[in-house]
């Protein structure tokens, strides 16, 4: 039997008799974290910072020994590493989220390999082919293992190629339109996982992933707006502007009605910013400043009791 949201106890709550104290206790059996629970993530926890640890270690190591390591080794080093990280992972009997862990930590050290054949060979390439390689030949692994923390390495991946792009190679691009584009890919990200639960069975991410994401996407679109606000405006920055328009209000939507006090205070937040930068835009005499000071105080104000209110209120739907 699958355990029972927060969300579906809200409902059934909402939509019969179902009393107070019942709610209560389903919540403490159901939903609160438990000890258990606790202890499972501190295993979870220390493993992810082993993997993080290992690995940057291994680069450490070629780092601060690189003269003094032939580059037959260089690469015979890096290449066992992977082959043994990927082999015990495959073929010896593990917990499942060890051999994910060990998946992903093969994952990264396929990047560490290509740096160290283009550092020994000097292939000359620019750093965006390898991060552009590096995605291309993890991105059917990241599919078929579907684990959050290896999501998150390759979507840091795709943002790296496409800033590292546009620096290499792409210079006719502007920086709203930089943000525009990374906007528009994070978002992308972040529908396809908020929607693949539809479409797909258990094709859901954990909050913390699409959070995460989500809080990307929204970064890029401030700065954009930002940045096209004190420059002279042009077609990426109307594009940035109406997208972000739709994908806010979405956003908003969403979070109304997921209960997710997330995504309304980031979204908040952002148009707090881009209102202060517009007005800074319209004049930058010291009357403009005090004024300035006071929208901020006033909003952040009036956008933390509206999440306040908020989040009353739910927890009074849930009992």
């Amino acid at each position: 039997m699958e355990k029972i949201r927060r969300e579906e106890i809200r409902i059934i709550a909402k939509n019969s008799n179902w009393s107070a104290s019942s709610i209560s206790q389903t919540l403490q059996e159901k939903v609160y974290s438990k000890s258990e629970d606790w202890l499972k993530f501190l295993k979870v926890f220390f493993l992810g910072l082993g993997v993080t640890f290992t690995v940057a270690g291994i680069i450490f190591f070629f780092s601060y020994n690189w003269d003094a390591l032939h580059k037959f080794v260089k690469l015979g080093l890096i290449g066992a590493l992977f082959v043994a990280t990927t082999l015990t992972a495959v073929l010896i009997a593990l917990n499942p989220l060890v051999k994910k862990a060990l998946l992903t930590a093969s994952a990264i050290l396929v990047g560490v390999f290509l740096a160290v054949f283009g550092q020994v060979y000097q292939t000359g390439a620019n750093a965006y082919d390898l991060f552009l390689n590096w995605t291309l030949l993890v991105a059917l692994w990241v599919v078929v293992i579907n684990f959050a923390p290896l999501w998150t390495v390759f979507v840091t991946l795709i943002n790296i190629t496409i800033i590292l792009y546009s620096e290499q190679v792409a210079h006719g691009w502007s920086d709203v339109f930089l943000h525009t584009l990374l906007f528009w890919v994070n978002s992308l990200i972040l529908i396809l996982f908020i929607l693949g639960p539809v479409w797909i069975k258990k094709a859901g991410a954990p909050s913390w992933f699409t959070h995460l994401i989500a809080l990307a996407a929204v970064i890029y679109a401030t700065m954009g707006t930002c940045v096209g606000i004190f420059d002279t405006p042009e077609t990426s920055f109307y594009l940035l502007m109406f997208t972000g328009t739709m994908l806010y209000a979405a956003g908003a939507w969403y979070g109304l009605q997921a209960q997710s006090a997330f995504y309304l205070s980031i979204i908040g937040f952002s148009l707090i910013i881009i209102c202060s930068a517009f007005l800074i835009k319209l004049s930058e005499d010291a009357g403009m400043f005090l004024f300035l000071s006071l929208f901020i105080i006033a909003s952040v104000t009036a956008l933390i009791m509206m999440l306040i209110k908020l989040h009353k209120k739910w927890n009074q739907q849930t009992g």
